[in-house]
């Protein structure tokens, strides 16, 4: 269960929620999260009241059509899976929203299952006095 926030300059309801999209379906494709496990915030800055700052770096030149894309998840990905999910985000963020693969900057940070509370004050993914599930379990309710 990803957590996902998109930061992007100038971007309206409708390009953000492109943006939304494109992200959830990489997510699915590449990594394999059900389509519904979709938790994100979504965030326009209008470049006065709230701005982005980037800048060139590594070879990438960006300008003020950068989205910044941070990916909170449960350990457990192969480096390989985690290219495959830079790449498709930035492809599918280009087809839905128009946004240069260029300016598609992407974190992943990893945590254990017992830094998930998902409602109600309880940490679901680990049971007390029990073993957290591996990463990718699922994880049955009762």
């Amino acid at each position: 269960m990803p957590f996902v926030r998109i930061d992007a300059l100038g971007a309206d309801s409708e390009r953000l929620d492109a943006l939304g999209r494109a992200v959830q379906e990489a997510l699915t494709e590449t990594i394999g999260v059900p389509p519904d496990d979709r938790f994100q915030v979504l965030v326009g800055h209008d470049g006065t009241g709230s701005t982005l700052r980037h800048g060139d770096y590594l070879g990438v030149h960006r300008d003020d059509g950068i989205v910044y894309v941070a990916i909170t998840m449960r350990a457990g990905r192969t480096p390989d899976q985690k290219r495959a999910l830079y790449r498709r985000i930035a492809e599918l963020a280009h087809s839905y929203a128009g946004t240069e693969p260029r300016n598609v900057f992407v974190t992943v940070t990893e945590n254990e299952s017992v830094d998930w509370s998902l409602g109600n004050g309880e940490a679901q993914y680990t049971p007390a006095g029990g073993e957290a599930p591996a990463a990718g379990a699922v994880v049955q309710q009762g």
